[in-house]
């Protein structure tokens, strides 16, 4: 299905895209980075809407969201291409396609609430691939689900601008975006525009903009060696996130060699755990270890006393160990949604 896009600006033919931070320019004909939006006749028209490579029931952990609702079913849905480029990308299949990948079927808003609801969902994760280069479908989608009860949250690279944001939360009765973690790939300019072919700073501003909007974030920092691994380069990122909200978890995860890196070994756990141990000496009040089945940073611990709160194998929950929202041993209260 191919509608017009929601946020966009046009002047003598030309269309401004405004719904990531690539802000495209685009003469009559033209195509946008994420491949995807394109100038007609000075409409700027979306041709993905709708458009699904992959729909999964899958625990809210594997996003991974370890603080909010943690233990609830979530429904997955992916597309095809991104705005980023990354040579590292573990879902290449898809973010490197176009709209000729044979697999897509077409879904409207009222399919995914039905899906919601024959799967046993309990919320929606726009995830997979950048959801944001499918923001309309994505935005109707969220508001469908949020009205019959449903949570709904975004797996993003951060690239979406704050007009895009503003679109989802800036509703009078509810947001229609409750949650979101945020892949921050590296925390250096030069990786951003050598890997991605992005800006970091804009990655910080998303991000600093959906805190100040109340959508509750997690950031995940994929390690990879040799590239973003440096134990500074993770004690700025550790520090960054401390200045912006000591509580807002974050997740090591383990790189594994993938498309145009298989160059680049696995992540040692060992660098996995020095970034752990870097980020609670910054402050960081809730860290975790990603891809390294069996550690003991999958599971959640009270930043006051230590106490096991969520007790995890993998995605799956053992044990939760919570009174309300608060420590059972301590009182202390935790940034967890239940």
């Amino acid at each position: 299905m191919i509608v017009e896009s929601y946020l966009y600006d046009r002047a003598n033919g030309e269309v401004r895209c405004r719904t990531c931070w690539h802000r495209c320019k685009l003469k009559e004909d033209k195509w946008g980075k994420c491949r995807v939006r394109k100038n007609e006749a000075g409409v700027l028209k979306v041709y993905n809407y709708g458009m699904v490579s992959s729909v999964a029931l899958d625990p809210i952990e594997k996003k991974p969201l370890h603080n909010f609702k943690p233990g609830t079913s979530v429904l997955s849905f992916g597309s095809v291409s991104c705005n980023f480029r990354c040579d590292h990308c573990q879902n290449y299949e898809i973010a490197f396609a176009d709209l000729t990948f044979p697999y897509l079927r077409e879904l409207t808003p009222e399919d995914v609430l039905k899906l919601c609801r024959e799967r046993r969902a309990d919320g929606v994760a726009w995830t997979y691939n950048e959801p944001a280069i499918s923001h309309e479908f994505c935005l109707d989608s969220s508001r469908l689900v949020k009205e019959e009860g449903y949570f709904s949250v975004y797996v993003t690279n951060g690239y979406l601008t704050p007009e895009a944001v503003d679109q989802f939360v800036d509703n009078p009765r509810t947001k229609f975006l409750d949650a979101a973690n945020v892949d921050v790939k590296a925390f250096s300019k030069s990786f951003y525009t050598k890997i991605c072919k992005a800006r970091l700073e804009h990655v910080i501003e998303t991000v600093e903009y959906m805190y100040r909007k109340g959508i509750f974030l997690e950031l995940t920092y994929l390690i990879i060696p040799g590239e973003n691994d440096s134990k500074q380069e993770i004690a700025e990122f550790a520090n960054w996130v401390v200045s912006l909200d000591k509580r807002i978890p974050v997740h090591f995860s383990r790189f594994h060699p993938d498309f145009k890196m298989l160059d680049k070994p696995p992540t040692p756990v060992e660098t996995i755990d020095m970034a752990i141990r870097v980020a609670f000496d910054a402050g960081v009040e809730y860290v975790y270890a990603g891809n390294v089945w069996g550690h003991k940073n999958e599971s959640t611990y009270c930043p006051n006393c230590g106490e096991l709160i969520i007790e995890r194998t993998g995605f799956y929950i053992r044990k939760i160990n919570l009174k309300g929202s608060k420590c059972p041993s301590c009182g202390y209260r935790q940034n967890i949604i239940l």
